[in-house]
């Protein structure tokens, strides 16, 4: 083992006089006729092509056989004691890629359809449909670069499932009508593509009516698309999964909520302790309050918001907060530089969407937005500030959402007021996006990608 080091100072050592008389000859030699005593581009193809041979003479001719000998049986020895050295480059191009997104859930309840005979050269398809309290969304997507994908067909829309639950405990029959009609288009979808995998999921609504496991079981027979109601825990995961990509990296800290239907999930992140592959290992402490839009709208109305009654949905949504154990995870952090939210909702896509002023809403232009403290403040007050037909007459609030928005101010200021944070990011993702890139993941698509990169490029 000894030999190696003198090896590598004999060969630094003459590539570093070669270079030198390379240098040399190559002001000694050029011509009174070149510029400023370069070399022509066919003098230095001469040059160049002795050199090479030198170079490579240092390495394989110049060394004494008993010395290469050794080399080789060095170089050897290590590799069989220490594989992982021949695996390090390796590992280290991949994490770059699949390994750096969250590791997939052992529990997670993916689907496979069979495969029907398509060209082998197109990209898989996967699929992920979220029903929750007051939408239905679907995205069907192909993988693109690594940790990222594509989408090739979105369905949303509003069919507050969760309407009434607040009183009587089940799902009212017009609001399982409404999902049902908007989950046999995403059946219709689903049918018309080629899907690798898929994931569905019921969240609060399902989960906590009591007719919630009979209404799926009819979601099955009538639709064929087999739901599954997942955990508070796991909602709060995925929404981690789906937009972490937006959390500053350079943060020491920071809270994600999602402002749901029936719940909101919280999620403390402390990034203060160095980078992890995945972002899961930063959360420190979760919660699920038991109120969202529409469960808050129905017991305080949504359409006229008296500013008492508004300061009643915060206090309210406070108390919860308050009896959350982990709520003071993040102390150290709150209210300083490199402290923020990112919430994820519809409530704080249209406060983007308000704030910039859109005549229609755009996700390329809300997705990521940051938004100061101040900013966050004057929107709050401005919404609270019109009434129902002016909150319908705003392009990014509309009929649909006008009797939820000041519910979903309300959470946000409960949030705000616990977790003070100098700015906001805005994120149009969540749910959906945590289970396609959890399915992604456990398919290995960008870790086989990458080898296929590799291979392509002679790597």
């Amino acid at each position: 083992m000894r030999p190696a080091p003198e090896l590598v100072f004999v060969v630094q050592d003459t590539e570093r006089e070669r270079r030198a008389a390379s240098h040399h000859q190559m002001t000694e030699t050029a011509q009174p006729g070149d510029k400023a005593g370069r070399l022509s581009k066919r003098q230095r193809r001469r040059r160049r092509k002795p050199a090479t041979a030198a170079a490579k003479g240092v390495v394989d001719g110049d060394l004494p056989p008993s010395l290469g000998e050794k080399l080789a049986k060095a170089e050897s020895a290590v590799a069989r004691q220490n594989p992982d050295l021949r695996k390090k480059s390796r590992r280290r191009r991949r994490r770059r890629g699949a390994a750096a997104t969250e590791a997939p859930d052992a529990s997670c309840k993916v689907q496979r359809p069979p495969q029907r005979a398509v060209d082998k050269g197109r990209p898989p398809l996967y699929a992920a449909l979220d029903l929750g309290t007051n939408n239905c969304r679907l995205l069907i997507a192909v993988p693109g670069r690594p940790g990222q994908f594509r989408v090739i067909d979105a369905f949303s829309r509003i069919v507050r499932l969760g309407e009434g639950l607040g009183r009587t405990g089940s799902l009212a029959a017009g609001a399982m009508d409404r999902a049902l009609a908007a989950l046999e288009i995403c059946s219709q979808k689903l049918a018309a593509r080629d899907i690798r995998a898929l994931r569905l999921i019921a969240t609060e609504a399902c989960r906590s009516a009591a007719n919630g496991p009979e209404f799926l079981e009819r979601v099955k027979r009538e639709t064929t698309l087999d739901l599954e109601i997942v955990s508070r825990e796991t909602e709060a995961r995925l929404a981690v999964s789906g937009c972490g990509s937006l959390v500053d990296r350079s943060a020491r800290g920071a809270v994600l909520f999602d402002i749901g239907g029936g719940s909101s999930e919280i999620a403390l992140l402390d990034l203060g302790q160095g980078p992890s592959r995945r972002l899961s290992n930063h959360i420190v402490a979760w919660t699920s309050l038991p109120v969202g839009v529409v469960t808050l709208a129905e017991r305080y109305g949504g359409r006229t918001v008296t500013p008492e009654l508004f300061q009643q949905m915060v206090d309210e949504v406070s108390g919860h907060i308050e009896r959350f154990k982990g709520r003071n995870r993040l102390a150290p952090y709150v209210g300083r530089a490199g402290f923020h939210l990112l919430g994820t909702s519809g409530t704080v896509t249209t406060l983007a969407g308000v704030h910039l002023g859109l005549e229609r809403y755009d996700r390329r232009q809300v997705d990521g937005l940051w938004l100061r403290d101040a900013e966050v403040s004057e929107l709050v007050a401005r919404i609270a500030g019109w009434s129902f037909e002016e909150r319908m007459a705003n392009p990014c609030i509309g009929s649909e959402r006008a009797d939820l928005v000041l519910a979903g101010c309300a959470i946000l200021e409960a949030i705000r007021k616990v977790w003070p944070a100098p700015s906001l990011r805005v994120a149009d993702r969540g749910l959906r996006e945590g289970l396609l890139i959890e399915m992604m993941v456990a398919d290995g698509v960008w870790r086989r990608d990458t080898q296929g990169n590799r291979a392509r490029q002679g790597a």
